[in-house]
């Protein structure tokens, strides 16, 4: 847990959607990768619809939303007050309305209970407790291993969302299993996007969709390829057109096959 906030000298502003956006990150700790990029990509948000990111950290997913999708009211609920406000600091850096309720994801407090949303979003942590060895730095230890189960994740998302909205989760494909069957407990219309490092390659991570009240088929999407050749032979990216308008462009990242053009298997 990180609660003492971080020192200027601890942190650094780091690009994101190609310089359209500016994050401070701690240097030493959790850091945004691409996945809550590619996680924000992935919502359906509309302006004035409203947003909900469990476990935001510093916001790098609440951000990359809001600054695709102006127009959006945004809310991050984290744990560690350090992260916390970090993330309050990146929604005003690049202009978003937002709030960030610092509260235990496992007792929500009354602030967020009286509130409903269009979407929910979440990157919970992608390894349980005990289960590795741990990280030396505590904040991105909770990052990576959190005490609540997937199933509290997904459960408080469902009790948040609207009728028809939308919860989207980002994980581990080993623990794809648990996370669907938290799906299917509270949610309909599920569907899964495999995210494969290269074309013949086991995909390592899914985005998983849930909608409130959703009664179609279950669907599970081709995958959706990240990186262009069998090997990475040079420096430099070598992402795939799709991935790399989402990355660079903040272009959106669609669920449907037909609608994401080239990066499929």
């Amino acid at each position: 847990m990180r609660a003492e906030p971080f020192a200027e000298a601890d942190l650094d502003c780091c690009a994101f959607l190609g310089g359209r956006l500016r994050l401070w990150q701690p240097r030493h700790g959790y850091r945004a990768g691409i996945d809550p990029v590619l996680l924000a990509a992935s919502i359906p948000a509309r302006a004035g619809q409203r947003v909900l990111e469990l476990g935001c950290g510093a916001a790098p997913a609440l951000c990359c939303l809001g600054v695709r999708v102006p127009g959006l009211a945004l809310t991050g609920v984290e744990i560690q007050p350090a992260y916390a406000a970090l993330a309050r600091r990146n929604l005003a850096q690049n202009g978003l309305t937002g709030e960030v309720l610092e509260a235990d994801l496992a007792v929500p407090p009354a602030a967020l209970k009286a509130q409903s949303f269009d979407h929910v979003l979440a990157n919970p942590p992608y390894f349980e407790e005990g289960q590795r060895s741990a990280a030396p730095d505590a904040g991105r230890e909770l990052a990576l291993a959190g005490p609540l189960p997937l199933a509290g994740w997904v459960a408080l998302a469902a009790r948040r969302l609207a009728p028809r909205g939308t919860a989207t989760f980002v994980q581990r494909v080993e623990r794809l299993p648990e996370l669907l069957a938290a799906l299917g407990a509270h949610l309909g219309s599920l569907e899964v996007l495999p995210l494969a490092p290269r074309a013949g390659r086991a995909p390592r991570l899914v985005l998983a969709r849930g909608r409130k009240g959703g009664r179609a088929a279950f669907r599970l999407q081709p995958p959706l390829v990240l990186h262009e050749g069998a090997t990475h032979l040079e420096d430099g990216e070598s992402y795939t057109n799709v991935i790399q308008a989402a990355l660079r462009d903040g272009a959106p990242l669609a669920f449907a096959a037909d609608d994401r053009g080239k990066g499929r298997v």
